[in-house]
């Protein structure tokens, strides 16, 4: 019977659930990117929920062993009930076959309980006459619209839905945010939202300042940007921003002396002091670097997860990113001596695809390719020479493979030219693009008269 004293609930659903993980490990795969720990009511649930979650994520089975075993790990098996309660789970349920409408029951009653817990903010927010009104009522939308996000929606549509809201977002003319560079534009077209592209290459090819470049591109704009780093530190990646914003043409009438990215390491090596024309040059980049909408994330522990939580938590702030760089994608696999790395680095890439389609947003993720090119006497990567799995091909829109003659040539014709090799393009032509490549600030330009190749 219906009580208004009790908040929305379904704890047999949230048992159901359960057991039909512990029943068949598979099933959990029909959940994870629904259904949220936080949905179920009961704190022991959401231990368990979670353990199946972590296990799922490096693909391991959940089930019953698997899972306290996991627990009892991590201290939480005598607090979920021990083995008996996990037994008493699988024994109330016959099967896994309905556990997708078990699971929008929970979410059903968790959205319900946060948006009671909204309401009594749009309350507070309300009676806080200190508040301009307007000020009230966007904060108001958006805490509304974090709970909305979390409710499921169909995405199986009639084509009269679909055609009319692709003529809406052609009139709207979001816009697919071009990479900065005329020649591989003319292949790719640009950044579309919803979109994975690949941009991999061999260590020190220039994959990190190639993506930084990119960045910019959207920065100029005004256009939020995120990035992710597993291998550099955010300032690292700083220093490498201020010399490249000291050559970049969008900045050229501010008069910026050029600063190499290698001499701010050199002084805090204690090498090369900074000259005082680089000192003011810092100051004056600075001013400007403070005002860019870039985001940097350099925790190296990320997840697929954790990346969408965080682009989630900027597009309730209204700060929809026009692109995410992911940098790189092997530091995201499992490392552990029992875990398939392959399989691993598949479910980063599967995840990143998913996120871009369920977030609108680019992603633009970098990863090493394997050392195969290293043995042939042409070097130029090749589609076949991703690195661990052959998903990565299967499941990006765009692949741009990274080369420069000169590292493997060192009296190549070809200096100071990086190749963005187009072996994939969803949406657009395969072929190569050229440019020039300027390391030391991490600055790409086009070729005088430049072409690309088919």
């Amino acid at each position: 019977m219906y009580d208004p004293a009790l908040p929305p609930q379904n704890i047999e659903a949230e048992e159901s659930i359960l057991g039909g993980i512990l029943l068949d490990p598979k099933a959990m795969g029909r959940l994870v990117d629904f259904l949220v720990a936080d949905a179920f009511y009961v704190r022991s649930h959401q231990e368990i929920y979670r353990a199946a979650i972590c296990l799922h994520g490096k693909g391991k089975p959940t089930d019953l062993m698997t899972v306290s075993s996991w627990l009892e790990d991590h201290q939480l098996l005598d607090e979920v009930g021990g083995i008996p309660r996990l037994l008493q789970l699988i024994e109330r349920t016959v099967s896994a076959a309905n556990i997708d409408r078990y699971a929008e029951l929970v979410m059903d009653k968790y959205v319900r309980r946060q948006l009671i817990g909204v309401g009594g903010e749009v309350i507070e927010l309300a009676r806080d006459t200190t508040r301009e009104l307007d000020e009230v009522l966007d904060g108001a939308e958006q805490a509304v619209f974090r709970v909305s996000n979390r409710g499921r929606t169909t995405r199986t549509l009639p084509n009269s839905e679909v055609a009319s809201a692709a003529f809406t977002e052609l009139e709207k003319n979001n816009p697919i945010y071009p990479t900065g560079l005329r020649e591989l534009d003319d292949l790719i077209v640009g950044f579309e939202p919803g979109t994975l592209t690949l941009l991999a290459g061999r260590p020190s090819m220039g994959k990190s300042q190639a993506a930084l470049f990119l960045a910019l591109q959207m920065l100029a704009r005004r256009i939020p940007v995120v990035f992710f780093s597993l291998e550099m530190t955010a300032q690292q990646l700083e220093y490498r921003l201020w010399s490249l914003l000291s050559v970049h043409r969008h900045y050229c009438d501010y008069g910026f002396s050029p600063l190499r990215s290698g001499r701010i390491r050199q002084h805090r090596a204690g090498l090369a002091p900074l000259t005082e024309l680089e000192r003011e040059t810092i100051v004056d980049v600075l001013k400007i670097a403070a005002e860019l909408p870039l985001y940097f994330n350099d925790d190296r522990g990320t997840t697929v997860m954790g990346i969408a939580s965080e682009c989630r938590r900027l597009i309730s702030e209204k700060k929809q990113p026009g692109l995410v760089v992911v940098d790189y994608l092997q530091m995201m696999a499992d490392d552990s001596p029992n875990g398939n790395r392959s399989y691993e680095l598949g479910n980063v890439a599967r995840g990143l695809y998913k996120m871009a389609g369920d977030l609108n947003v680019p992603i633009l993720a970098l990863s090493q390719i394997s050392r195969a090119v290293e043995g042939r006497n042409n070097k130029r990567p090749l589609m076949a020479d991703l690195s661990q799995s052959g998903i990565l091909e299967m499941v990006s829109d765009n692949v741009v493979l990274l080369y420069r003659d000169e590292y493997y040539n060192p009296d190549s014709a070809d200096r100071d030219v990086l190749e963005l090799i187009v072996g994939k393009a969803r949406h657009g032509l395969t072929g190569t693009a050229r440019c020039l490549f300027d390391k030391s600030y991490g600055l790409l330009t086009e070729l005088p008269g430049g072409n690309h190749g088919n």
